[in-house]
């Protein structure tokens, strides 16, 4: 059988987790990477393909995806690229920004079902499989509601996509953003208040930031503190630092979360449902979630299906490489 062709579309931390990851994948190879800038990809990679991405039907046709996985941040890449990408092939994305999620699924629908192609987006741990549990935490424990929390630990959780957002402000040569979960709010849950948050009552966020010469600290900390749907509703600490500092303390992507639901059954017992994850690497936690939504995507079009599709919308078993006998006899 034909290996699945995967294009990787930029050649970020995500970027360079999906190469990886579909190394582990024995029924998936790369068939190139595309990028904005392919001659700084072409100084560290030498055994794939790398072309530009704008040159959209050049790359088509030369490395015949059957998917793209797309790894451009949510902000600005992913708003453009995604519904002009799904016009001419399949592709996967993790696009972030849960309060326009609704948005964006609307226009990748639009643009992969009047192409024929399949989109698959907003893949991850969150949205994501964060996204999945949720679901299945309201719908096993009718009338609660599930939470998901991030950053458990002391040090928080690195957040790639806020971290990509304090990026694209003009002065803001590098930077971080921890995420870190408020442990009150996860007790009031836990104890079945089943609360009704506002956005700033479960996290706090606390960035780290390398300015260029001669940015207005004040001008840049007070548009990372409105900037909506990042941090307008958060407690945001910001603290800048030097670029020596950023790569020696906050060199690493350790991230990790929970979901949890609590409420009653019928006879009025309480009960808890719980998921976590904790992963070394977020890049890469996302990149191999995001390979698994690729197999599926390629699954779901050779079934002439056509649109944008989540995690919410694909059979488990379409993720999986193993065979349905496998599943039935190993899984169930």
């Amino acid at each position: 059988m034909s290996k699945i062709r995967v294009v990787v579309a930029g050649y970020g931390n995500v970027g360079r987790g999906v190469i990886a990851a579909l190394k582990n994948n024995p029924d998936m190879e790369c068939a190139g990477i595309v990028s904005r800038n392919p001659d700084r990809v072409k100084k560290t990679v030498s055994d794939l393909p790398v072309m530009q991405i704008a040159d959209t039907d050049a790359w088509i046709s030369a490395l015949q995806p059957d998917v793209a996985i797309l790894c451009g941040g949510s902000k600005d890449d992913l708003p453009a690229q995604g519904p002009a990408l799904c016009g001419k092939v399949n592709t996967v994305d993790s696009f972030d920004n849960h309060s326009r999620i609704p948005e964006y699924f609307h226009a990748m629908d639009a643009a992969a079902t009047a192409s024929g192609h399949v989109a698959v987006i907003s893949t991850g741990w969150d949205p994501g499989i964060f996204s999945l549990e949720r679901v299945l935490g309201n719908a096993f424990l009718p009338g609660s509601r599930a939470y998901g929390f991030y950053g458990l630990g002391e040090a928080g959780g690195l957040s790639m996509g806020h971290s990509d957002a304090l990026r694209t402000i003009p002065g803001v040569k590098d930077a971080r953003q921890y995420t870190h979960a408020i442990p009150e709010a996860i007790e009031k849950v836990r104890r079945g208040e089943n609360p009704q948050f506002a956005p700033g009552d479960m996290h706090t966020r606390v960035c780290f930031v390398v300015l260029e010469d001669g940015a207005d600290p004040e001008k840049i900390a007070a548009a990372i503190r409105t900037m909506p749907g990042y941090f307008a509703p958060y407690q945001t600490e910001v603290n800048f630092v030097s670029q020596e500092y950023l790569d020696e303390k906050c060199s690493g992507f350790p991230h990790d979360g929970l979901v949890v639901a609590a409420g009653v059954t019928g006879k009025g017992n309480p009960a808890t449902v719980e998921y976590r994850c904790q992963w070394g690497s977020n890049p890469e936690a996302t990149a191999n979630v995001m390979v698994a939504h690729a197999r599926a995507a390629v699954r779901l079009a050779n079934e002439k299906r056509s649109g944008a599709f989540t995690i919410l919308d694909i059979p488990a078993s379409y993720f999986s490489l193993a065979s349905k006998e496998e599943l039935l006899a190993k899984f169930m």
